[in-house]
């Protein structure tokens, strides 16, 4: 077999893998009150704001964020949500000051060593989108080593996004394929979708985004196409089980139409 049969037979396996997946997750379902969506996404926001109302420094409002992620995701487990995507840092967030970021970075270790564990016990399985060169190494070291841990649970995936952009992800995926010899011709939405940072995270059904900000701040850019979004005004510390399924109940009552009418 020739290097060209051979690139074309992978291009073709791509294509139809993806659109298997894509046939999968957008076949229209007539919802039910109560049902919830497969996957959701969440913008985590309002730890500052949290903190300030509080007379308490940004960095409580962060560790006050942890649990409510430890709280969410178990609610997302019992209201039986099979992946969550969580925007936990964003590439702009290096723009913080610096006693700030080292603070999170401090913070994301902690996390990883006491909560995740915990809920790895649930059946959570965690996993990194983003990059990881920019972050220490020891908390590079525990991302992968969590992953690690937790690669036969199955009961929710939990997809945390450190250092994402979504045009950052594009651009990545763009590169990627150049690198990999592709042909323009051999490019399309199913294959670029396979060059992503995690070909395998389902596409949101649900995005939430809390504190009251009406905007997506360059999350999940490709993957968001179809997705239903919720805004509430909940600041992300107070957010949890009630704020989740108020979301869901909202989107449990759309109809959801691809394009279609």
């Amino acid at each position: 077999m020739t290097t060209a049969s051979a690139s074309a037979e992978r291009i073709d396996l791509m294509r139809l893998l993806e659109r298997t997946r894509r046939l999968l997750r957008r076949a229209p379902v007539a919802l039910e009150l109560g049902e919830v969506p497969g996957s959701v996404a969440i913008i985590l926001d309002g730890n500052g704001r949290w903190a300030d109302s509080r007379g308490l420094p940004v960095e409580a409002g962060h560790r006050e964020g942890t649990r409510a992620l430890r709280r969410t995701v178990e609610a997302a487990i019992d209201l039986g949500i099979e992946s969550l995507t969580v925007y936990a840092f964003s590439t702009e967030n290096w723009l913080r000051p610096p006693a700030e970021v080292d603070s999170l970075m401090e913070i994301f270790e902690e996390t990883i060593d006491r909560e995740l564990p915990d809920l790895a016990e649930q059946g959570v399985r965690t996993r990194f989108i983003g990059r990881r060169d920019r972050a220490p190494e020891a908390l590079r070291a525990r991302m992968a080593e969590l992953e690690r841990e937790t690669a036969g649970r199955d009961r929710l995936q939990l997809w945390i996004a450190f250092d994402y952009g979504g045009r950052a992800e594009l651009a990545d995926a763009a590169r990627r394929m150049i690198e990999a010899g592709l042909a323009p011709e051999e490019v399309d939405e199913d294959v670029l979708a396979v060059y992503l940072y995690a070909p395998d995270m389902p596409d949101p059904d649900l995005v939430i985004r809390t504190s009251g900000e009406l905007r997506i701040s360059n999350f999940l850019l490709w993957q968001l196409a179809y997705a239903e979004l919720a805004f509430v005004d909940t600041l992300w510390p107070d957010f949890g089980e009630d704020d989740l399924k108020r979301s869901v109940a909202e989107y449990a009552g759309r109809r959801r139409r691809f394009g279609g009418r």
